[in-house]
């Protein structure tokens, strides 16, 4: 289990101070938010940042493609640790994925909070990780949606019935808060961004989610 903290909430300007922040806090992962303005109405970051962040620092590199096409653009992402895409972003997910894989990077499928299960349960056999979106897209500020929740059961379920081997990847307003039911109903990755950075001091949010996280799994 791992918080993983976001760089769209963080200072860019001070990025070589935050990569510090996050390693000297006990977090080995990064996670880049990729957006086109279409999939989404954002637009933030590219492959370079993710190339030049590989060259420089030892650190889990995980991003998150919110494109549209994603599969047109994968080469551009090869320094990631791993890649994850929206099944709602092509028609052609499982070919996206495999590619993905053939690059020797952990792959990972993405859903939305109005997008059900069912349409990535053919893919599951062949992902490292699915993410669950607790907030819409690029939805910065918004509430976290409760209802997303159940998703995370109904996923971890699938992965206990089936055997299967990914981890479960939530992302959308993670806080003290809604970081334990998502625990409870069987999350392993959190992405956190506006609840660490936003604060004056993000190396304590990062260890007290952190904490959090230890306490459920000794319990």
């Amino acid at each position: 289990m791992e918080i993983i903290p976001s760089l769209l909430n963080a200072n860019i300007y001070d990025i070589k101070e935050t990569i510090e922040i996050i390693k000297n806090s006990g977090s080995n992962f990064i996670h880049i938010d990729v957006m086109d303005g279409k999939f989404v109405p954002l637009q933030a970051f590219g492959g370079k940042i993710v190339s030049d962040l590989k060259k420089r620092c030892d650190i889990i590199i995980d991003v998150h493609l919110m494109i549209e096409n994603p599969e047109n653009h994968l080469s551009e992402y090869q320094d990631a640790d791993r890649i994850t895409v929206h099944a709602e972003s092509t028609p052609h997910i499982y070919r996206c994925l495999q590619n993905i894989k053939k690059m020797g990077i952990k792959a990972g499928v993405a859903i939305n909070p109005g997008t059900s299960i069912q349409m990535i349960e053919d893919v599951l056999p062949l992902v490292d990780q699915v993410l669950i979106m607790t907030v819409n897209p690029a939805g910065l500020g918004e509430s976290f949606l409760p209802h997303c929740v159940k998703k995370i059961q109904k996923v971890s379920r699938l992965r206990t019935q089936n055997h299967y081997s990914f981890e479960i990847e939530v992302d959308g307003n993670i806080t003290n808060q809604t970081l334990y039911p998502c625990l409870k109903a069987g999350s392993d990755l959190f992405v956190c961004g506006g609840y660490i950075f936003n604060d004056k001091y993000p190396s304590k949010r990062i260890q007290e989610l952190s904490s959090l996280v230890y306490n459920y799994a000794r319990e």
